[in-house]
C-alpha cells in the first residue's frame, strides 16, 4: 500500500493506492486560508500545513485502518516556490511566502543584473514567484530574520521535516527556486551567492523517485502503520501531476484547464528560453526535464463571465454545442489577474475587443473560450521556439469536459488532445506512484503508465488557417492593451 500527500495552497489531499494502482481511499483537509497583510503579499504559516497533513492522514487512518497499516512508501507533492525559513531549532522564523506573492519585482530585476546568464543556469528569467527573490527581500526588509535563517525549505519539504526529520528535497520542486543549475541538476554556487545564501542552508537534493528517509516511529504508530514506510523525494504539484498521468517522455504533455491553465511538456534535455517567461525545470524522474507555462486565469475567466451574466458556467458553455465554428469576431484577452507566462507582466489586464449591438451571451462565451485557447497557443509557440516538440497532449481539469473547447485548443495548437477516462488523476496520485517506486525499486517507466483514454479530439484542419489569422490579430492587441492597463492602473 502507498500513500500520496499533496499540499496545496487551499488544502491537503491524501490518497491511498494499492499494488495495482487502484485508489483505496482519499481524504482532504479543511480549507487553508491565505494571509494577505499587504498589497501583493501572500503568506501561510507552516504550522497550518502540518496541521492539515495530520488532519488528512488522521481521516484516512480512521476510514481505512487496514490499508493504512500496510503502507510501505509515501510520496510528497506540494505548492511550489514557497519560502519556509527555519532557525537552528528547525522552527519557522516567519510565515511562509507563497508562490503567488508579488512583492519582489525589484529584487528580481536586481538578480537579473547580478547574473546576466541567469536564464541559462536556472532555466527561466526571475519573476516574483521564485524562492530566491523572496530571500533577497527578507535580507533587505527583515535582516534580523535573514541572519537567523539556518535553512530554507519548500512547503512540502517542511512537511517532510515533520514526517521524518530530514532536510531534503527533489530536483523538480527545487529547480523552481532559482538557486539550481537546472541542466546540471545541482545547486548553483553562483545563484546562491547572488542572494547571500550558502549551500549548507539548502536541503539535500534527490531525484523524485528516491527515498529521503523513513517515517518517524511515533507517527507510524499514530496512523497505525506497522512497518517503517520510506518517504520519496516527490516533486512539485505540476511534476507530480505529470507522474500521475504518465507524462515522462520527450514531447508528451498535458494541457490543464482548471482555475488556472497549465501547459506542461516533458523533454529529454534542458532547453531554457532567453526570450520568454516559460520555465524549464527538472522532472521528478531521473534524466527528464520539462517546460511549463501557466495562465493565471483559465476557467476562472469562464466563471467570471458566468457571474457577470448571472448564468451557470456549464450552461453558457453547453449552449454553444460541440461543433467548432469559424473564429469568433469578438476577441478576449484573458489577463484578469495579469500575465505570468509566456509574457511576465503584472500590469496587463483583460479586455474585450469588437463588441457590437449584436454581441450576446453566446458570442461573449465563445470569445472567452477562444481567448484562453489563443493564450495556450502563445505558450506553445514559446516552447517550440526553443526546439521543443509537442507530439500529443492529455487534456485534464474541469474544462476538459467541453469537447468544443478542446476542439478549439487542438485546432489552435495543431495537436490532438486525449482525455483520460479517470475523473481524477492528480498530484496526490502521482506522489503515491513515486512512493511506490521509492519503496520497491521498480523502474519509473513501469509504474508511471499512461491512463486509459476515453476520447480524442483532433484539430479541425479546415479551420486552422482561419484560427491562425485570428490568433495573429489577437496577439497584436496584447501590447496596446498592456499600455492601457498600465495607464489606467496609475490613474486609479
Amino acid at each position: 500500500m502507498y500513500l500520496g500527500i499533496d499540499l496545496g495552497t487551499s488544502g491537503v489531499k491524501s490518497v491511498l493506492m494499492d499494488e495495482a494502482q487502484g485508489i483505496v481511499g482519499e481524504h482532504a483537509s479543511r480549507p487553508l486560508e491565505v494571509s494577505r497583510p499587504q498589497r501583493g503579499w501572500s503568506e501561510q504559516h507552516p504550522d497550518l500545513w502540518w496541521d492539515a497533513v495530520c488532519e488528512s492522514l488522521d481521516g484516512l487512518a480512521a476510514a481505512h485502518p487496514k490499508a493504512m497499516s500496510a503502507v510501505a512508501g509515501i510520496g510528497l507533492s506540494g505548492q511550489m516556490y514557497g519560502a519556509t525559513l527555519i532557525d537552528e531549532a528547525d522552527r519557522p522564523l516567519r510565515p511562509g511566502i507563497l508562490w503567488n506573492d508579488t512583492r519582489t519585482e525589484r529584487q528580481c530585476a536586481e538578480l537579473a543584473e547580478k547574473v546576466p546568464d541567469i536564464a541559462r543556469i536556472a532555466g527561466r528569467r526571475p519573476t516574483p514567484g521564485v524562492t530566491a527573490s523572496k530571500l533577497a527581500w527578507v535580507a533587505e526588509a527583515e535582516p534580523e530574520i535573514f541572519a537567523r535563517t539556518r535553512h530554507v525549505l519548500l512547503p512540502k519539504d517542511y512537511v517532510r521535516l515533520q514526517l521524518s526529520g530530514d532536510k531534503a528535497s527533489d530536483m523538480a520542486d527545487s529547480s523552481g527556486t532559482m538557486w539550481m543549475d537546472v541542466a546540471g541538476r545541482d545547486w548553483s554556487e553562483t545563484l546562491l551567492a547572488a542572494t547571500g545564501m550558502r549551500r549548507e542552508q539548502m536541503p539535500r537534493l534527490h531525484e523524485g523517485t528516491e527515498a529521503t528517509g523513513t517515517l518517524r516511529r511515533t507517527l507510524a504508530a499514530r496512523w497505525g502503520m506497522t512497518g517503517k514506510p520510506v518517504i520519496a523525494a516527490g516533486g512539485g504539484d505540476n511534476a507530480c501531476g505529470a507522474c500521475g498521468t504518465g507524462v515522462i517522455r520527450d514531447g508528451e504533455g498535458t494541457v490543464s484547464l482548471g482555475t488556472s491553465g497549465v501547459l506542461f511538456v516533458a523533454m529529454d534535455e534542458a532547453r531554457p528560453s532567453d526570450t520568454h517567461a516559460i520555465e524549464t525545470l527538472c522532472h521528478s524522474v531521473p534524466g527528464v526535464w520539462h517546460q511549463m507555462s501557466v495562465l493565471l486565469s483559465a476557467t476562472a475567466c469562464v466563471n467570471w463571465l458566468a457571474k457577470l451574466l448571472k448564468r451557470p458556467a456549464a450552461e453558457l458553455v453547453g449552449a454553444l454545442g460541440t461543433e467548432l465554428e469559424a473564429p469568433c469576431p469578438v476577441l478576449f484577452l484573458p489577463y484578469l489577474d495579469g500575465s505570468w507566462s509566456p509574457l511576465s507582466d503584472a500590469e496587463i489586464r483583460g479586455a474585450f475587443v469588437g463588441l457590437s449591438h449584436g454581441t450576446d451571451d453566446a458570442v461573449l462565451t465563445r470569445a472567452v473560450l477562444q481567448g484562453i485557447a489563443f493564450a495556450f497557443r502563445e505558450c506553445a509557440d514559446a516552447f517550440r521556439s526553443t526546439g521543443t516538440s509537442i507530439d500529443g497532449l492529455l487534456a485534464i481539469g474541469g474544462g476538459s469536459r467541453s469537447d468544443l473547447w478542446l476542439s478549439m485548443i487542438a485546432t489552435c495548437l495543431g495537436v490532438e488532445l486525449k482525455v483520460p477516462a479517470a475523473s481524477e488523476l492528480g498530484a496526490a496520485f502521482g506522489a503515491a506512484r513515486l512512493g511506490m517506486i521509492a519503496a520497491t525499486g521498480a523502474a519509473p517507466q513501469d509504474v508511471l503508465r499512461r491512463p486509459v483514454i476515453s476520447r480524442a479530439i483532433a484539430p479541425v484542419e479546415s479551420l486552422r488557417p482561419a484560427y491562425g489569422e485570428t490568433y495573429r490579430e489577437w496577439a497584436a492587441l496584447v501590447a496596446p492593451v498592456r499600455r492601457a492597463s498600465a495607464e489606467l492602473g496609475r490613474a486609479g
